[in-house]
This record gives structure tokens, C-alpha cells and sequence, in this order.
């Protein structure tokens, strides 16, 4: 039903081979450390996979990519994302795929040569600066405490910002900040005076590039030029982004996912306890049965969607299901290869552990599961009330 197309699946190959023999032997890189890896990792990983074809396939060609469907893309990003290096050596890791996917919608054409060009081509990287600390904007955006004020043909932008991935070390940023009742967002570059960047906060997870960061935006004087889309439109240019930021959050770490899957049953298949192999134990042949389940659930939910959006469809509550359905998925799938490895299951001699430290912050990260069931659970309440006279005198 979802079969993908034959160029995706010849390019989907080509990504494989490419994490095979390029990227996973860079996953014990010195420059690979608790803050995500380093610029100078960064660059030789993009070096690469410039030279194979494979930098940000899902774009245009006309921002350097294959002009991949979402339901492509799809195929393409569960390979990416084999090894946890793989979306940052192909640029197509969170954040800047998800702003990569905003800028080619809603910039103007002056923007997207200044901002999306060298963002697309790899050369820079970047951050979308929305979640603020206690108090301000986080699952609820309308809580956006960050200001933005008009000041003669600038703006001018106070507030803080926190868990902002990817700032240190970025080029370009998308600010959100309220504009009176609205928000709007705008393009800066990093280092414009009143950026700063007040720790990098030390968090579970340590793919991305840059980490994630407090920051403080001091009266940041940006040009009304550098507007993103039109003035009070920030919250529906955010859907326009995280809607399919939140899938491709999903193949992404689908990847991630399989490539535990694959260590944990190759493990149980050649370890063995109590006179046969862990396999042949139904407490560990069960969990890998388990996660055959799992994984082929997500690969479907995500394909669905994918092909919805490409039809231009998707709803808010089908993206909120696919980011609840397989963030939980994989995640059991990545606790339950921890469990078949035992002992070696919490040691760093496999990317086991790392695959269920970064899932496990997918699993909070553009919402929680919670705020997506609650959003979810609104709409049948919405659906359901009208109905329930009728249903309580026919019962």
C-alpha cells in the first residue's frame, strides 16, 4: 500500500552503504562527546556526504536536493538515520531540516538566497529559538514571553530562551517573539549583538551538534527585511514547520531504532545461558518478536502520514498521532534491546545506549506524549458531546 518509489528506494541503498561504510566507523570519534559532535566532526562528516551526493536529499533540486515527497523522504531518512551520525553528516538532523522545510515555504526570494542557500548546501547551521524557560512558551506557544517591539523600519527582540538545539556554533537563527497579541518570527544571524548564549545545558541525549542551550536575547535590533513571512502570523508559520518536523523526527530515529534492533537479535543468536542461545529463551525471543511489531507499526504510521502529507491533508491530530504512536514504539523497542544485551546493554561498547538515551528525549521533544494525548482528546470531546443526549436515551 505504501510501497515507495524506485528512485527512493536506489537512493535509500545508496544512504545505507553510505552510513555503513562512511559514518558509523566515526561513532567513536573523540570529537563525538556530550554536547553533540563538533563543528570540525560536523564538517568532515557533511565533506562526505557532499562528495556522495547525499547532502539534504529531501529539498529541491534547486536548493542543491532530489526533490524528494514526503512519503521519499521517508524511505530515505529511516536509512539516514542507521547511525545517530548520520542525519548530521547528511543535513537533514533537527533543527535545521525542520527550518530548511520553513524557509523554502515561506521565505521571500532575497531570504532564501541569504539564509536558506548556505544552510541547504551544509556550510552553515542553525536554531529555531521558541521554548522559553518556566514561565513562558514550551508545550503552550501562547505563553511566548520574548518581545518584540517596533522601533522605525527595525525591530528590536528581549527575552530568554532555553533548550534552544543546536545555537552554539550556529549561523543563522528563526526568532519567536510576540508581537501584541500574535507572534512573528524573524531571521537573524547568531552573532547580531544582544545574542548570548548562558550555558549549554547538560541533557540525556548528545546527537546534535551544538547541544542545547539557555540564551538571552537583549534588545537584538533586526530589520523588518529579515521578517519571516508576514507580522502576527508566527503561530501558524510554527505548524507549518513542526507538523512535519514531528515526522521526520520520526524516520529519523526509526533508523536508530532498528539499527538497536539488529545488535540485540544478532546478540541473542550467538550468546548463549542455560545450554542454548538467548533467542531460544522465550523471555528474550518474545521482546525481539516484540520489536518486529513495534518497528513495523511506526514504519507504517510513518508512511502513512507521509503519503497523507504529500496529499496535503494532514491534520494537527494525524501528526500528534504519528509523534505519540512511534516516539512510544521506539522507544519500547530501544528499552527492550538495552534488557536483551544485559550487562552490555548500559555500557557505551554499542550504540545501544545511545539509542535509548536519544529516544527517550524524542519522546518530550517537539511535545510530549501528554500534551499531544490532551490535544487529542480535546477533539473527541469536541466530536462526541453533541451526541451524548442521544446516546444516553437510546442506551
Amino acid at each position: 500500500m505504501f510501497e515507495s518509489s524506485a528512485r527512493a528506494r536506489a537512493l535509500a541503498e545508496k544512504v545505507s552503504r553510505f552510513i555503513l561504510e562512511e559514518v558509523i566507523p566515526y561513532e567513536k570519534d573523540p570529537r563525538n562527546h556530550g554536547h553533540g559532535p563538533t563543528e570540525d566532526l560536523v564538517r568532515e562528516l557533511r565533506a562526505k556526504a557532499q562528495a556522495a551526493g547525499l547532502i539534504a536529499p529531501q529539498l529541491s533540486e534547486e536548493w542543491g536536493g532530489h526533490g524528494l515527497s514526503h512519503r521519499e523522504t521517508a524511505t530515505v531518512f529511516r536509512a539516514a538515520g542507521y547511525s545517530p551520525l548520520g542525519p548530521v553528516a547528511m543535513n537533514v538532523m533537527a533543527p535545521d531540516e525542520g527550518n530548511m522545510h520553513l524557509l523554502e515555504r515561506v521565505a521571500t526570494a532575497e531570504q532564501k538566497q541569504r539564509f536558506l542557500r548556505p544552510l541547504a548546501a551544509g556550510t552553515v547551521r542553525s536554531a529555531f529559538l521558541m521554548t522559553e524557560p518556566e514561565g513562558g512558551a514550551g508545550s503552550d506557544p501562547s505563553m511566548l514571553k520574548t518581545v518584540a517591539t517596533r522601533h522605525g523600519d527595525d525591530w528590536v527582540i528581549s527575552g530568554r530562551k532555553w533548550l534552544i538545539t543546536g545555537a552554539q556554533g550556529a549561523g543563522i537563527g528563526i526568532i519567536m517573539a510576540r508581537t501584541g497579541e500574535n507572534a512573528t518570527m524573524f531571521l537573524v544571524d547568531m552573532d547580531t549583538p544582544g545574542i548570548r548564549i548562558e550555558r549549554i545545558l547538560d541533557t540525556i541525549d548528545n546527537s546534535m551538534p551544538g547541544g542545547h542551550a539557555v540564551m538571552n536575547l537583549d534588545e537584538v535590533r533586526v530589520p523588518a527585511s529579515q521578517i519571516l513571512g508576514e507580522v502576527d502570523q508566527g503561530f501558524k508559520y510554527a505548524q507549518v514547520r513542526l507538523a512535519p518536523a514531528r515526522l521526520t523526527h520520526c524516520m529519523r530515529w526509526w533508523g536508530t531504532a532498528k539499527r538497536a534492533h539488529d545488535i540485540a537479535a544478532r546478540y541473542a543468536c550467538t550468546r548463549h545461558a542455560f545450554g542454548k542461545p538467548l533467542v531460544d529463551h522465550e523471555g528474550v525471543g518474545f521482546m525481539l518478536a516484540d520489536n518486529e511489531i513495534d518497528l513495523k507499526q511506526a514504519e507504517l504510521m510513518i508512511d502513512w502520514c507521509a503519503s497523507v502529507l504529500d496529499q496535503g491533508s494532514l491534520g494537527t491530530a494525524e501528526s500528534s498521532m504519528a509523534k505519540v504512536a512511534v516516539s512510544e514504539a521506539l522507544f519500547r523497542v530501544a528499552d527492550r534491546c538495552v534488557q536483551v544485551l544485559g550487562g552490555m546493554g548500559v555500557t557505551r561498547d554499542t550504540v545501544v545506549e545511545q539509542a535509548f538515551r536519544e529516544i527517550r528525549a524524542f519522546r518530550i521533544y517537539d511535545g510530549p506524549s501528554e500534551v499531544h494525548r490532551w490535544s487529542l482528546a480535546k477533539g473527541v470531546k469536541h466530536r462526541y458531546k453533541d451526541s451524548t443526549a442521544g446516546t444516553a436515551k437510546q442506551a
